[in-house]
């Protein structure tokens, strides 16, 4: 699929309560395919990377920020927008420059994306990202 990518896409972020172990229903419902997981230390889900047919998404436990939710449990939307890029950095500029707020600058992660966060003046978040190997 890297050398089939083209610029822009979306990739959704569902958030799932803490604890989750079991993520087949993606595979089950949908044909999902994982691509990776990263879990913690009882084996529950931290992240993890799924595609159904080449369209990514994420999966990712409620985290310590406060603006994330579980749909679960707020009985809500919670989606953060993933923004598949070619340059990172260039297009927050051009997002804060036009009225984003930066919640996070971009950088490299180990788990192989560069990542930044921003607010649109409309208060939703943005995962300006591109995978980097």
């Amino acid at each position: 699929m890297a050398n089939e990518t083209k610029y822009p896409f979306f990739a959704p972020q569902l958030f799932i309560n803490n604890g989750v172990t079991d993520i087949s229903f993606y595979k089950n419902a949908f044909g999902a395919v994982e691509h990776f997981r990263l879990n913690n230390d009882d084996g529950s889900v931290h992240v993890a990377e799924l595609s159904i047919n080449g369209a990514l998404f994420h999966l990712h436990e409620i985290t310590a920020n406060p603006h994330f939710f579980s749909p679960e449990k707020n009985n809500g939307c919670t989606t953060l927008i993933g923004l598949f890029v070619e340059d990172v950095q260039e297009v927050m500029t051009g997002a804060i420059n036009a009225g984003a707020t930066q919640i996070s600058p971009s950088k490299d992660y180990e788990y192989g994306y560069r990542q930044g966060e921003i607010k649109d003046p409309f208060g939703h978040h943005w995962l300006i990202e591109k995978k980097i190997s």
